[in-house]
């Protein structure tokens, strides 16, 4: 197992592919780890050398005090620093998304071509963040993993894949509740809608049709606003990569060869 040592935690990685390859660092959305990219580093580690991690709170990655969007920002960046790594292309779902928006914004020098996945500037109600913050800290993660997967998947996948979807559940069960409830503190704090218009990055955002969290026209809206970006719609809902395995893995091909 690989680790990352930074100022305060233990930053867990995978990697696939050869070190001759461009960099692709896949990053993760809120209550999952970097599993959630299998097919994805499959797919792309012919082409590229796929750099995954568990954001901090997840998975084998430690956690230590408050969260916010930038300290998540500021990992990616010493993951980068561990590895030698000037620059990357950069692909982050839903949490990961706006990890990505703010490494466009601040960062954009480390950063080849972005992709904003299921993600939008501003996402929910930052008291809807906090309370499930107090949530997970006092009663465990639960409540909050008995209705993940309507809020992950359509009903058509949920039905046709009922093992994938518990595998998914069951991770975000075994989720830390500390180092979640940290990062639904760090998205209750997270707006970058003044900051997305910097982002000058060749940039592709890739929409959920039937996304009920961040919409296909928060996607839009995001295009809309950077610099030089477009948008792909896929036919899944939240988390996208794993319901449309192959259609998400042909968009990343297709952009990062340009």
């Amino acid at each position: 197992m690989a680790f990352a040592h930074l100022d305060d935690i233990q930053l867990y990685y995978q990697t696939d592919g050869s070190r001759s390859k461009p960099c692709l660092v896949l990053s993760n959305s809120l209550g999952t780890d970097l599993g959630m990219w299998d097919r994805q580093a499959a797919a792309l580690a012919a082409h590229f050398f796929v750099l995954r991690y568990d954001t901090r709170g997840h998975g084998r990655s430690g956690s230590a005090g408050p969260v916010t969007i930038s300290r998540l920002g500021q990992d990616v960046l010493d993951l980068l620093d561990h590895l030698d790594i000037q620059r990357a292309h950069f692909c982050g779902i839903s949490m990961g998304g706006l990890t990505g928006q703010w490494l466009g914004a601040y960062a954009p020098s480390r950063i080849g071509r972005l992709v904003l996945a299921n993600t939008a500037a501003r996402i929910g109600r930052p008291e809807a963040w906090l309370e499930r913050a107090a949530q997970v800290r006092a009663e465990g993660m639960k409540g909050v993993a008995d209705g993940a997967a309507g809020r992950w998947f359509t009903p058509g996948f949920i039905a046709r894949e009922p093992a994938a979807v518990d595998r998914l559940v069951q991770g975000l069960r075994a989720t830390a509740p500390d180092g979640y409830a940290a990062c639904c503190e760090a998205l209750a704090g997270a707006d970058l809608r003044a900051e997305v218009s910097a982002i000058a990055n060749p940039t592709l955002v890739i929409a959920g049709r039937d996304d009920p969290v961040t919409t296909a026209d928060d996607a839009r809206w995001l295009a809309a606003q950077a610099q030089d970006a477009r948008v792909e719609e896929l036919a899944a809902s939240h988390l996208s990569n794993i319901e449309c395995p192959e259609d998400f893995s042909a968009c990343l091909r297709r952009f990062l060869a340009n």
